[in-house]
């Protein structure tokens, strides 16, 4: 690995983290589309500041873009606050003007003897890693030095604005001047990260971190280094892929793939396994547990209709035909089948020339079911006033989702109301 390439590593890690970090702060405000807005609106504060040096002079150019930024920010509060103008439109106008504009001066400069090949302004539209230098590297890992210690420092500020920027302003809390920090360090990462990944694709590095980190946790601090980690992953595997360590016979400048929509890509990658895998919000778990849920939904109204023709005849527990159950159930034979072979394998009943019986173990836990579908129609009809005949269908629905504490609850209210036997033991009879 050459020494160019390491240097091309350690710089997209420290941005991809540092962006990361602070990219959570401007999602959870709903304010992820304002480091779009900021990269697009540096383009003419740079090209002006070139057309004022005549050479490309970090110092010079990081001002230009910050300056632009800063003013761009300037002109879309003031869009908001005396246009009345929705903040998706002014976000709009703002990122597509001051884009336009500097396109515009992109090419007045281009024309120039020392034109904008020479200077390098064009890798600002899509990045160019590789053209980074020590001196950049430096620039980063100060900036994300600076912004690890302010979210350390301002943590407990940070989290109830992010949440709750009214709570704290009724606070005393200085929320203008927290929010004026935090996007005035997004400002400046999104500056000294165009050389790397240019105008289109800074947003995305401030976002798609956060975004895939927030499918794995509930929690700020987690969510934080879960995204610095995401997007320190995601700058390394696009260097290295871009670099053509991964690819056999292509490696170093041979490789022919931009380091900048490869970061970009590996991090949508990142996305995408968030978003399918992670527990409690992936779509794969959530999936499992909606299917969980219907079996034993359905599993559960098996039990409770057989529990209900049986009950008349307590204490003798005799099966009952199946083709009885399917006419009560309006299920299909193959649904009705597979229930019962789901519920065999459970224990919860044995299947007999035809007939179908509650072994023990189902009987007390079709017992359980019956008891919290009562209680909830002896609830709705108590409390909130609806007729007798009109609570199957909702109890039939909620009883999968009762906790036993919830069903203890619901039999202290009846009882205290006289609604059913004080021995909590005994079933209570069907409303309807």
């Amino acid at each position: 690995m050459s020494y160019v390439t390491v240097l091309v590593l350690l710089t997209t890690m420290l941005l991809g983290a540092t962006s990361g970090l602070l990219g959570c702060f401007a999602v959870l405000r709903g304010r992820a589309l304002l480091g779009d807005v900021l990269a697009h609106a540096a383009l003419p504060g740079i090209c002006l500041a070139f057309l004022l040096v005549r050479e490309r002079h970090l110092g010079a150019l990081l001002g230009g873009a910050i300056v632009a930024g800063l003013f761009a920010i300037l002109v879309l509060g003031l869009l908001r606050r005396f246009v009345r103008t929705k903040e998706d439109a002014a976000l709009g106008i703002v990122l597509t003007v001051f884009f336009g504009l500097g396109i515009v001066l992109l090419s007045v400069i281009q024309r120039l003897p020392a034109g904008g090949e020479r200077a390098g302004l064009s890798h600002y539209l899509f990045g160019q890693a590789a053209a980074v230098s020590q001196a950049d590297l430096f620039l980063i890992s100060g900036v994300g030095v600076v912004a690890g210690l302010t979210v350390f420092l301002l943590y407990k500020e940070l989290l109830v604005v992010s949440f709750d920027p009214g709570f704290a302003g009724v606070q005393g809390w200085p929320v203008a001047a927290v929010d004026l920090l935090l996007f005035s360090l997004i400002a400046v990462v999104t500056m000294i990260g165009l050389p790397v990944v240019g105008v289109v694709l800074m947003a995305a590095l401030l976002i798609i971190p956060p975004a895939a980190a927030r499918f794995w946790t509930d929690r700020l601090g987690q969510m934080l280094v879960l995204a610095a980690a995401f997007g320190a992953l995601a700058g390394a595997a696009g260097t290295i892929f871009s670099a053509g360590f991964l690819s056999p016979g292509r490696t170093g400048s041979h490789a022919g793939l931009p380091t900048g929509p490869m970061i970009i890509l590996t991090g949508t990658v990142i996305f995408l396994a968030s978003m399918l895998c992670a527990p409690q919000k992936g779509l794969l778990w959530r999936a499992v547990r909606l299917i969980g849920l219907r079996v034993r939904t359905a599993e559960e109204h098996l039990l409770r209709e057989l529990y209900e023709c049986i009950e008349a005849g307590l204490p003798d527990a005799a099966p009952v035909a199946i083709v009885t159950l399917k006419e009560r159930l309006r299920w299909s034979g193959a649904g009705l089948w597979t229930v019962i072979g789901l519920a065999a394998m459970r224990g919860f009943v044995r299947a007999e020339d035809g007939q179908l019986r509650l072994t023990p173990k189902g009987f007390e836990k079709a017992r359980q079911v019956v008891r919290a579908h009562r209680l909830w129609e002896l609830f709705l009809i108590e409390q909130a006033g609806i007729a007798p005949d009109h609570v199957h269908r909702d109890a039939d629905q909620m009883e999968h989702l009762l906790r036993p504490e919830v069903v203890t609850e619901l039999e202290e209210k009846l009882q205290t109301a006289r609604r059913m036997a004080e021995d909590a033991k005994k079933l209570p009879a069907s409303p309807h």
